[in-house]
């Protein structure tokens, strides 16, 4: 006797995402369980919106997909990642870039209200620290939400340093990640970004700016500690170039927007301050020292192509000064990232050679930076780089100057 079969029940039929109120964009490493919960903690916000889960390290659980793992969640939220258009596996900067674009792209195809995306991992935290960055756009109609990452002394230092003091003083807002990499943009936003696309803008480092500058409603949201991948100090020169290369670029562009500012303020803030310990071990500062004391032998060729004499002496004093009395002034470091944005824009020589000639002065910053935070409890490493976002506002005449007359002002 022949026993039929006992027939499977179909699986439940996933409707493609076709509209969505907000498109999340997830680079970060979430479990599809943890994403989908948070989609579902997405709905509840006022006005049930529709989500919409774009990402890239999964991209066959998507809507309508039938591997195994999509059969076992029958989840409407997921849409497929657009096609690369390359197969080069990039660098990570460039591969946030490329999911920024990307997840512009899908919003303006399901005439999203906004796009938030997640590139981080944020320790102990529960993804609803992603709701957070979501509802100031939903409920506030804010253009761009950036988040301010709760630091240890030794983390984020090249945006600590550089990034987010220059775009304090060049825009005149106290953004403190304006390259997020985890930001929330608005319909306003990021469509202006995808009419840029082909213009060589690069995302991450233009959303900030073209927020600041057309005035758009720009908040910040306190978040707990990103996770840093360990640095790696043997190729800092590489991650120097690839980051201040299109700061730098961007810079140039928006030159008649940022000679009109004159001050800054802050911005809107919501979240509480999350407190952390300081004890994040030592830097090797004699190192550091020595890298920068070689750079100072082997690069001067091209620092004097880039540097004013004044500076190039001060340099020269600097590298006799004993370790123990090793501190790069908050004005000089301040001067050299102007010259340096300068001869980007000039051309003075190759710019990734320009950039990466930059990375023992940045070591030198650092050295000098970790001596006076080492014994320092958050509030005084705050206190340290509240004065050198100063500096770069007190020395913007100089940078000003400078760029309107690179000949002539040459002090």
């Amino acid at each position: 006797m022949e026993v039929e079969p006992i027939s499977q029940p179909p699986a439940p039929k996933v409707e493609p995402v076709k509209s969505a109120d907000l498109v999340l964009g997830v680079v970060a490493e979430i479990d599809d369980e943890s994403l989908i919960a948070l989609c579902d903690s997405l709905r509840t916000l006022p006005g049930s919106p529709i989500i919409a889960a774009l990402r890239n390290d999964h991209a066959s659980v998507q809507a309508g997909a039938t591997s195994e793992a999509s059969e076992k969640m029958h989840s409407p939220y997921f849409v497929p990642w657009p096609s690369s258009k390359t197969d080069d596996p990039g660098t990570p900067v460039v591969n946030i870039a490329t999911a920024y674009q990307s997840a512009f792209a899908v919003s303006e195809q399901l005439n999203a209200r906004a796009c938030c995306i997640v590139a981080s991992t944020i320790e102990d935290a529960k993804p609803e620290w992603i709701r957070e960055l979501v509802q100031p756009l939903l409920e506030e109609d804010f253009d761009l939400v950036s988040p301010q990452y709760a630091l240890r002394k030794f983390e984020g230092l090249l945006n600590s340093s550089v990034i987010s003091p220059l775009t304090r003083c060049l825009y005149g807002k106290r953004i403190r990640n304006p390259m997020g990499p985890d930001l929330g943009i608005s319909r306003r936003l990021f469509t202006k970004m995808l009419g840029t696309e082909k213009t060589g803008v690069h995302p991450l480092a233009s959303i900030a700016p073209a927020a600041l500058c057309d005035n758009l409603k720009v908040c910040q949201v306190l978040v707990g500690p990103r996770t840093y991948p360990p640095p790696d100090w043997t190729n800092i020169s590489s991650l120097v170039a690839q980051i201040l290369s299109p700061i730098f670029a961007d810079m140039e562009k928006r030159a008649a927007c940022w000679q009109r500012t004159r001050s800054s303020t802050p911005l809107p803030s919501f979240g509480k301050p999350v407190l952390l310990s300081q004890d994040t071990g030592t830097v090797d500062v004699s190192r550091m020292v020595e890298s920068f004391q070689l750079g100072n032998r082997n690069l001067q060729e091209i620092w004097d192509l880039v540097l004013p004499p004044s500076t190039l002496l001060e340099l020269r004093k600097l590298a006799r000064l004993p370790l123990e009395q090793f501190r790069m002034p908050n004005d000089l470091w301040v001067r050299i990232v102007f010259d340096f944005a300068l001869a980007h824009r000039l051309r003075t020589i190759n710019r990734d050679h320009l950039l990466k000639s930059m990375t023992p002065l940045y070591l030198a910053w650092v050295a000098g930076f970790a001596r006076d935070a080492e014994a320092a409890d958050a509030s005084g490493v705050e206190q340290i780089l509240e004065r050198l976002a100063v500096a770069y506002e007190s020395a913007k005449p100089y940078l000003v100057s400078r760029w309107r007359w690179p000949d002539r002002f040459n002090p």
